[in-house]
């Protein structure tokens, strides 16, 4: 089993990101778990067909601990399973926190025991940037094995994606964990494309796919599906099927090299305007 974390700036598209990718990854017959890192619990809509998931912190809030793994566990897409960790009540507590007590929860209810059911992957969304413990979470420990980071060639998005790599310097003598690669999802800016695969030959990783911007992926989470779900004949289907595939057959994991802030920013002085 593989355990994954995807991380990246807030607003950058991990979500999206994920669940088009683990569309891919069940579509070829893989078992996958999505465990939705983020208060805002929307890492399995998709998924879910847009039905909302009673997230591990409000069962428990309501339930206390004679919790089943049935109660926070939901099938989607292709026999995907999710789970939304969820988050405290609005300025109340550490949404860290929840992270912490979800994965904790799964892993005491078996969710992770492959003796009860296969399971090829397990995929942790990530909330925005390594802000603290709780969000660094699946680095430590052996939680996450592969951590692939989501940018694009804005400025703010690298600068995560850095500092992401930081976290990852930091945990990967004790938990193991390694860069597996950066998904630029592309936000249409000049030299995009070059500029992220010399970020990543900087980071001494690589840019493992390239997703191109297109408006199908709006028009699928209108209505509230994956792109491979709502029009599996389409470009962007293809995208997604070729960056699950990437995954699913990547050898290259690394210890990065996170660049300094000068390094960065003459990297978009360099490759950033036409």
């Amino acid at each position: 089993m593989r355990k994954i974390a995807i991380y990246g700036k807030g607003g950058i598209g991990k979500s999206t990101t994920t669940q088009n990718t683990v569309a891919g990854l069940v579509e070829s017959g893989k078992k996958v778990i999505v465990v939705g890192c983020d208060p805002k619990a929307d890492s399995t809509r998709l998924l879910l067909g847009g039905l909302a998931q009673k997230t591990v912190l409000d069962t428990l809030r309501e339930e206390g601990e004679d919790v089943e793994l049935d109660d926070v566990v939901k099938l989607g897409y292709g026999g995907s399973r999710c789970v939304e960790s969820g988050g405290p009540e609005p300025g109340v507590g550490c949404a860290g926190r929840g992270i912490i007590t979800s994965i904790n929860l799964l892993e005491q209810l078996g969710a992770y025991d492959e003796t009860e059911i296969e399971t090829d992957y397990v995929f942790y969304d990530v909330l925005g940037d390594v802000v603290c413990g709780g969000f660094a979470m699946p680095m430590r420990e052996g939680k996450a094995q592969e951590i692939y980071i989501v940018c694009s060639g804005e400025m703010m998005a690298m600068y995560a994606a850095n500092n992401i790599s930081k976290g990852i310097v930091k945990f990967a003598e004790a938990g193991g964990v390694r860069l597996g690669g950066l998904i630029c999802n592309s936000r249409n800016v000049d030299n995009e494309e070059n500029m992220i695969v010399e970020f990543a030959r900087r980071l001494g990783t690589q840019m493992i796919h390239f997703v191109p911007r297109d408006n199908m992926v709006q028009r699928a989470e209108i209505n509230r599906q994956t792109v491979i779900e709502f029009e599996p004949t389409h470009n962007q289907a293809n995208e997604y099927r070729a960056l699950a595939k990437k995954i699913d057959e990547n050898k290259m994991f690394v210890i990065p090299k996170p660049l300094e802030m000068e390094d960065l920013e003459s990297l978009l002085v360099e490759y950033g305007v036409e």
